[in-house]
């Protein structure tokens, strides 16, 4: 294929709800730099892919409400690329919107679609990987995903299982599984033909309109209205976005058709949607403490996960072991790092407070 006809969307629009209070409504995840490397989330998913495409060649899909801050914090996209969502709408909505926008610019145009919150440790091993699919995706009428080797039997992730066909790099979908139960998540890696669902996606135009058409008709219908990349583009999209169904592209498309592949991947890949993966992705202390700090005294505190926003204070913990400690200009949060998975409920609960909301 032309590289002229390879095309990016970074996905940006998510709250990132499990890294509160860091990740605020206002300021989310993806524009934070949660490992402290000095870029963000976001400009890091950028800077891997503007590798291998042209960042005219490079959108974002995003929430309205943080074009501004992903105009900021990636200077070097074109205006126009960072394309600002009315409504939350899921993933199989911005999909198709997106690729109408680059369909119009280019029909024979294939696409990679990244989550712009990632953690890739083997850079060169996933553009390797992205290029395989890019001509996969080219020739053939497939819908491609990469898949991640799991090291372990996590309920966190959604499961992709292969059918296996010797000598080849990639392989036809059987199955799309959402986050198991532990027992289950056990079977699916000793059976070895299953992978982690990275949320990473790789087809030609024609190939994801062809599925929306089968698959989701009627979401088909509501975007065809509209005119793309012209001055009527938004206002129609505000008016077809309340009338769009709430689904994700893995829902709604995916897990139906019948020419998804997979790519296994290792990448050392986390979608860091966790404290305790943020934790397992920092370099940690002689006493396993992920702790970046100037001014930290530790006695017999072992495990612990602890960010502030303000770096000039001086904090000792004395006994603490397995625990996360996140503190910000509005809120503190002390909980197990086994309890991470709760903090979704524990903001929920904030909510219901009083003007609650202002903490979030």
């Amino acid at each position: 294929m032309l590289k002229s006809d390879r095309y990016c969307v970074i996905m940006a629009g998510g709250i990132g709800s499990r890294f509160w209070p860091m990740s605020t409504q206002k300021f989310p995840k993806q524009f934070q730099d949660i490992l402290g490397t000095g870029r963000t989330m976001i400009q890091q998913t950028y800077d891997r892919i503007s590798r291998i495409i042209p960042k005219e060649q490079i959108f974002v899909i995003t929430n309205k409400e943080y074009v501004a801050l992903s105009h900021q914090q990636l200077p070097e996209i074109p205006e126009d690329n960072i394309v600002g969502e009315p409504l939350m709408k899921n993933t199989a909505a911005c999909n198709l919107y997106m690729a109408n926008k680059i369909a119009e610019i280019n029909p024979d145009a294939t696409m990679v679609v990244l989550p712009a919150d990632h953690l890739i440790l083997k850079e060169d091993v996933f553009l390797e990987k992205v290029e395989l699919a890019f001509d996969l995706a080219a020739k053939h009428e497939y819908l491609v995903t990469l898949g991640i080797t799991p090291t372990r039997p996590d309920t966190g992730y959604g499961y992709i299982q292969f059918v296996e066909k010797k000598g080849s790099d990639y392989f036809k979908v059987k199955t799309f599984t959402e986050k198991p139960i532990l027992e289950i998540a056990q079977s699916f890696l000793e059976s070895g033909d299953f992978l982690w669902n990275a949320g990473i996606f790789i087809w030609n135009v024609k190939s994801i309109h062809h599925a929306f058409e089968l698959y989701l008709p009627e979401m088909m219908q509501h975007f065809m209205a509209c005119e793309y990349n012209s001055d009527r583009e938004d206002g129609c999209i505000e008016t077809i976005y309340p009338k769009v169904q709430k689904i994700s592209i893995d829902n709604g498309i995916l897990e139906k058709a019948k020419n998804v592949y997979v790519i296994p991947s290792d990448l050392g890949w986390s979608d860091l949607g966790t404290w305790t993966s943020v934790y397992e992705n920092t370099d940690k202390d002689k006493d396993g403490n992920a702790v970046k700090l100037k001014h930290f005294l530790n006695y017999n505190s072992k495990g612990n996960i602890i960010r502030l926003k303000n770096n000039n204070k001086a904090v000792i913990i004395d006994g603490l072991e397995n625990f996360i400690v996140v503190d910000t200009d509005k809120a503190l949060l002390i909980c197990l790092r086994d309890n991470d998975q709760l903090i979704k409920d524990y903001v929920l609960d904030l909510k219901s407070f009083k003007k609650g909301d202002k903490f979030m």
